[in-house]
């Protein structure tokens, strides 16, 4: 029972992915780009800490939260907005502050 179980729920995921990647498949891109380029950046974070290339990353996480704002205007949802939103404005100060510096 517990096996049948996964294979509906595998199921159900792929017909999930499959229609999301269908109403839209430009947005269904550059929101993998935007998780890819999310993983990458913590990867990145995680493996050179204590010293991580934060002039490198910085922009990088930026452009991935724009994209992930763009997605989210296409779904019209408005609480990814505001936090995606409020990311690029967070991280965007912390980039200028540190070059400024």
């Amino acid at each position: 029972m517990i096996g049948t179980n996964i294979v509906v729920n595998v199921m159900r995921f792929r017909r999930w992915v499959h229609y999301d990647y269908s109403s839209n498949p430009f947005r269904f891109i550059v929101e993998l780009l935007a998780w890819g380029i999310s993983i990458g950046c913590s990867l990145t974070m995680a493996i050179t800490v204590p010293e991580p290339p934060l002039l490198t990353l910085y922009p990088i996480w930026i452009l991935g939260c724009l994209m992930y704002a763009w997605a989210s205007c296409t779904r019209k949802s408005f609480g990814m907005l505001g936090n995606y939103v409020l990311l690029t404005t967070i991280d965007t100060v912390g980039l200028t502050r540190m070059l400024v510096a």
